[in-house]
């Protein structure tokens, strides 16, 4: 096995070319999703002026297991995933104020692990349906403050592959590094993308 995993995986565009756009934004799809589907969420939210990019993981599934269990477990997926978060960053030729995060579900937690662990102050980090990855979570990078970075995290309380505890910890950490955290719990079961999450992320995105 390669040691990356995802190296060599489509990166896929869409919106304003970048180079040309303002600001950026980079689609981290689920398990068993793709490029081009998230892609699609960063059509629905609509806002103008920005380049979106979407890594695509190898065999659709950024690591093979459940994003609570120990790290080690899911090694070299999660390095390698990390790393295609950060080629795709660096992709968007923009200074970090003029990039937001977006994720779902397994996205979503390797977008909140990719910003906590760098430590860097994206101009939005969106976790939908995820939280933090590991049995125990990463220290931030030394010395790194969020102070003012919005974060939203959405999710169900009853998500059976979220559990709501991950959620409220992950909300505590970013918030203890001084990040903007918004948080938004829904009732039942379900493990998608509302509309009440889409109007938040619209709102996030357009104050970049």
């Amino acid at each position: 096995m390669s040691a990356n995993p995802h190296a060599g995986r489509p990166l896929l565009r869409a919106g304003v070319p970048a180079g040309e756009a303002p600001r950026a934004l980079v689609l981290l799809h689920g398990r068993g999703g793709s490029a081009a589907d998230i892609l699609g969420l960063g059509g629905h939210l609509a806002v103008p002026g920005f380049a979106l990019l979407a890594p695509e993981a190898a065999g659709g599934t950024w690591y093979p297991h459940r994003f609570i269990e120990p790290v080690s477990r899911n090694e070299p997926w999660l390095s390698g995933a990390l790393a295609a978060v950060d080629a795709a960053v660096a992709a968007t030729g923009l200074p970090d104020d003029k990039v937001a995060l977006l994720g779902f579900s397994q996205g979503a937690c390797l977008a909140l692990e990719y910003a906590w662990r760098s430590g860097r102050r994206f101009g939005a980090v969106i976790g939908l349906s995820g939280g933090l990855i590991g049995d125990q979570l990463a220290a931030v990078t030394p010395g790194a403050r969020f102070d003012g970075v919005p974060v939203l995290l959405g999710c169900s309380r009853q998500d059976g592959h979220i559990p709501l505890a991950r959620v409220l910890e992950t909300e505590e950490r970013f918030k203890g590094q001084g990040a903007d955290v918004t948080t938004r719990l829904y009732e039942g079961g379900y493990h998608g993308v509302t509309e009440d999450e889409v109007t938040q992320a619209r709102q996030m995105l357009g104050s970049i």
